[in-house]
């Protein structure tokens, strides 16, 4: 079996995963829902809960009768630290006694109560959150998964030299031979090329295993990392921080003043170039958050159809199911795709922005004539 055969043999069988996790988390939450019939389904609230983050990690069931992970609450205050478990909110429901009396908002942050249950906002300032939450708790798990791949990778180079690749070696090495190749060397250039791979590999792969674990409904998946604009914003930060340590004379001469650009011009496009320095990082920004988080609304508008229809008639909520069900598969094989062409995009973008600022200039000879 060659390289591209198994390539293409495990890439058919992560979609064939991907469905059965689908199918299994769409009547794993109709099941939940069933529970809770007394209440009328909130279909907007249930999907901001599915794309936002918590304090603990769901795994089946809904309301007091659910079953999730608690993650630890680290809060530090002007009265020392505060460390608890969040099972102690039972799912958002109970107040924590401790330095000071503490519950879940309505979008799952901590805050300060007073007797009266109220929010103290002079005591809630006083407080900082650096709690591990699910997406932190995700990008723990995405890191260690990363080292555990690479360092396995890279041992069995060591123990195997001149030889075929083997194992997981023969999954990841076409990948980055790829990014070498067609990413790194044909945006920045063979002579700057190098020193900027490490950093290349390590956003496409991260954001790659964060984007496919987003996509798996059951632990340690389900977190919408990439989903989260704070995480978006520090890559994109990480990109723009490197491109301006490494820009060199012709690349600011570029910006604050484009040879061969008349002066007067100079006044209207300068602005205008400086602007876009700081426009790069924030598209990097919003073009990942943007489309990782609209491919999970999608995916739950229509999964939500089954219970929006299935209180109003039982067998309109039975056939909408089955094409509901059918379309979260779809969506789902649609979002494997989308995951890894995420990672791409934003690798490429980065690699760009890179050889602009790396770029030497040209010297164009006249011809006499």
């Amino acid at each position: 079996m060659n390289l591209s055969t198994q390539i293409a043999t495990k890439s058919l069988r992560t979609a064939f995963l991907m469905a059965v996790f689908t199918i299994f988390s769409t009547f794993s939450a109709f099941s939940e829902e069933s529970t809770a019939k007394s209440e009328k389904f909130d279909a907007g609230k249930m999907i901001m809960e599915h794309i936002g983050d918590n304090h603990e990690w769901h795994i089946l069931g809904e309301g007091k009768e659910s079953v999730a992970l608690p993650l630890p609450v680290i809060l530090y205050t002007d009265k020392g630290l505060d460390i608890f478990m969040s099972g102690k909110f039972e799912h958002g429901t109970a107040v924590v006694q401790s330095k000071y009396a503490y519950k879940l908002d309505e979008n799952n942050h901590v805050v300060v109560v007073n007797e009266a249950g109220k929010v103290d906002e002079a005591a809630n300032a006083k407080v900082y959150d650096f709690s591990i939450t699910k997406n932190v708790a995700s990008l723990f798990f995405g890191a260690f998964l990363l080292l555990f791949v690479f360092l396995s990778v890279a041992s069995t180079y060591k123990r195997n030299l001149n030889q075929a690749p083997t194992g997981m070696q023969s999954f990841v090495e076409p990948i980055i031979i790829f990014i070498r190749d067609d990413i790194a060397k044909q945006s920045i250039g063979e002579k700057n090329y190098q020193r900027f791979m490490p950093y290349l590999l390590t956003i496409f792969f991260f954001i790659w295993f964060s984007n496919m674990l987003g996509i798996i409904p059951i632990l340690p998946g389900g977190a919408n990392l990439t989903g989260n604009i704070a995480v978006t914003g520090t890559l994109a930060l990480f990109t723009f921080i490197i491109t301006l340590f490494n820009a060199n004379k012709n690349y600011w001469h570029h910006v604050l003043a484009m040879p061969g650009v008349p002066k007067p011009i100079l006044i209207i496009l300068t602005p205008i170039e400086i602007f876009g320095v700081f426009l790069r990082p924030f598209v990097l920004m919003i073009r990942l958050f943007a489309n990782i988080t609209a491919g999970h609304i999608i995916a739950l508008s229509f999964f939500c159809l089954i219970f929006i229809f299935g209180e109003m008639h039982a067998g309109v909520g039975l056939g909408v199911g089955i094409f509901s069900v059918a379309f979260n598969v779809f969506m789902g094989l649609m979002e494997i795709l989308v995951a890894l062409i995420q990672a791409y995009v934003f690798t490429l973008l980065s690699a760009i922005y890179f050889g602009a600022a790396v770029e030497e200039p040209h010297h164009h000879k006249e011809s006499i004539v």
